[in-house]
């Protein structure tokens, strides 16, 4: 698939590419993104360059993974935003905000446009979040953007060769008023 670009009121989604290499490689010295993410720490500028010149064009090119970079009308990236195929109909979404523009919204107002793209054009019917537990800010976008917390999964992360144990959520096209691709048939409720 070819990259594609979103747009909401405030920001700019689009995939990046060599001339974003610097200012990934910047962002992504924060500690709290090296913390709480899967990227490599130290985060070196080879890890920028690969992610940017490789990573990101193929993952768009094989369709296991839809990256944006998150800016603003300027120019300023906000951050980014993954959305990684698990299997038929399903994504996991990851994200992670600049220090300079976090709280603001901009994340929560991503995930949303990401989200409306992935069940419209790519046929996601679920769309999966995971933080390792802890990560408070990740868990609030996920929560804003309207994902059901579904429990805590045990050692489900490795971050750095730790196994660490991270919540789960899920959105469906239904929680933002949308078709799924293939019909639902959630669990009966059970009376007491």
């Amino acid at each position: 698939m070819e990259p594609v670009t979103l747009t909401t009121d405030r920001l700019l989604l689009r995939a990046v590419g060599p001339q974003d290499t610097d200012t990934v490689y910047s962002a992504a010295q924060d500690p709290d993104i090296q913390r709480w993410t899967t990227i490599p720490s130290p985060y070196l500028p080879e890890h920028a360059q690969s992610f940017t010149e490789q990573l990101v064009p193929e993952g768009w090119a094989n369709g296991s993974a839809f990256t944006f970079g998150v800016f603003l009308p300027g120019g300023d990236l906000v951050g980014m935003l993954g959305i990684t195929m698990r299997s038929l109909g399903e994504g996991e979404v990851g994200f992670w905000a600049t220090k300079e523009h976090r709280g603001r919204g901009y994340i929560t107002e991503a995930v949303l446009a990401a989200a409306r793209w992935a069940f419209t054009e790519v046929s996601v019917d679920r769309l999966e979040w995971r933080a390792e537990v802890g990560n408070r800010a990740s868990r609030a976008v996920a929560e804003r953007a309207g994902f059901t917390l579904e429990g805590t999964l045990r050692s489900a992360i490795n971050n750095q060769g730790v196994r660490r144990d991270c919540w789960v959520g899920s959105l469906l096209p239904s929680d933002l008023g949308l078709p799924s691709t293939a019909p639902y048939l959630p669990a009966p409720s059970r009376s007491a």
